[in-house]
């Protein structure tokens, strides 16, 4: 078990779905947590629901400033920052070349420049040594998927943000790792389920079945953040850890 003990965390995108499960875990290993999301009314309710070791924070990610008074948002209230949970993110379901350029922007804005600026604003407090940065990537940053084009792009954007940076940071102490899920039973699965069926013809759970065996859970994706977040993986940085029950391994 992953022990927290201490540890003063922010986690974007964490007022419902995988930054929810995280923050909440995070709490019960005995970290403070800063929950940020750009809905405000949602973060704070979640924190309330995890008490005294947590606080909320409004925080629109594509906005550099917001990002930085986040991170001094939790350095005030809990005295410093010891972790940083890049986890805010969207997802467009659709055929690669049916994609708005909003739609595209959009995911990139949000995915891949939310995660910089996270990681950016981050660096002011992260202790050197001992800071650590979780960015929460995909399953479909690995690879080509069909009907994710621009997410999967984004995702593999984030893995290569964190090995660039886990290099260029390593000499300081901070370590940065990234996770990549593949299907997982949170709202935005719930939202993209009924499309999938639709232009692929296979009911999504159906699909899920085949390829990984049934859909993993938050609390599962939760465990290997709090693993990464803590002292037990002081020898992981650079690194993209999977959780797919065995779809990328197989051929077919």
């Amino acid at each position: 078990m992953a022990e927290l003990e201490g540890k003063r965390a922010l986690v974007t995108g964490a007022a419902q779905g995988l930054g929810k499960a995280i923050a909440t875990l995070f709490v019960e290993r005995g970290a403070k947590v800063m929950i940020s999301d750009i809905d405000e009314a949602g973060a704070k309710l979640a924190a309330d629901e995890l008490g005294e070791s947590a606080r909320a924070v409004r925080c629109d990610v594509t906005q550099e400033a917001e990002h930085q008074a986040a991170v001094q948002a939790t350095v005030d209230a809990f005295g410093g920052l010891d972790i940083l949970v890049n986890n805010a993110g969207i997802e467009v379901v659709k055929p690669l070349f049916d994609h708005t350029e909003q739609e595209f922007d959009a995911i990139y804005n949000i995915n891949v420049k939310g995660t910089w600026f996270g990681m950016r604003a981050a660096m002011a407090a992260l202790p050197q040594p001992g800071g650590v940065i979780v960015n929460m990537a995909s399953l479909a940053g690995l690879g080509g998927v069909p009907l994710f084009g621009a997410y999967s792009a984004s995702k593999a954007s984030v893995v290569q943000l964190t090995r660039a940076a886990a290099t260029e940071l390593k000499p300081l102490g901070i370590r940065i790792n990234a996770v990549c899920p593949a299907f997982i039973a949170t709202a935005m699965v719930e939202r993209l389920a009924p499309i999938v069926t639709e232009i692929v013809g296979v009911p999504f759970e159906t699909l899920a079945q085949m390829k990984q065996g049934r859909v993993g859970t938050p609390e599962e994706v939760a465990e290997m953040v709090a693993f990464l977040a803590s002292d037990e993986s002081s020898w992981c940085t650079g690194g993209a850890y999977v959780l797919d029950g065995g779809l990328q391994a197989g051929m077919l």
